[in-house]
């Protein structure tokens, strides 16, 4: 496994094998993971998952704001919105520990950004394959 992770009592995880494949293949990767399985990513020695990796963190600007979106989702109830507040306020001390960090607007803004990154990651000199003499 390439990281796993239990999240609110919830067993998540994603194969090596398949998103080696996919690099391999010339596909970019997109993981949607929590801070547990990122950290498992940053420390594999596998060299494509280390050339590979672009992490980022997306970030609310703060715990009030986290709280109004999470409460106008309207799929949790208060008890459970507390623990992922809580949660929250110790994963987003994590955010230096990434290579691109998104502090949250809008969707469309958030969007943007994160394909603003990717793009960036795509010319990056070590990601071209490029034959020159």
């Amino acid at each position: 496994m390439l990281e796993t992770a239990d999240v609110y009592g919830h067993l998540y995880g994603t194969p090596k094998g398949p998103v080696l494949e996919h690099l391999a293949a010339g596909r970019d990767v997109l993981l949607d993971i929590d801070v547990q399985g990122a950290r498992q990513v940053r420390s594999n020695q596998d060299a494509k998952i280390k050339e590979a990796l672009a992490d980022i963190f997306i970030m609310p600007p703060d715990l009030e704001e986290l709280k109004r979106r999470l409460e106008g989702r309207g799929t949790e109830d208060a008890q459970q919105i507390a623990k992922r507040i809580k949660a929250a306020d110790a994963e987003m001390a994590d955010w230096k520990s990434y290579r691109y960090t998104i502090l949250s607007s809008s969707m469309e803004e958030d969007l943007i950004k994160f394909r603003a990154i990717i793009r960036a990651e795509r010319y990056l000199s070590r990601r071209l394959n490029l034959q020159h003499g």
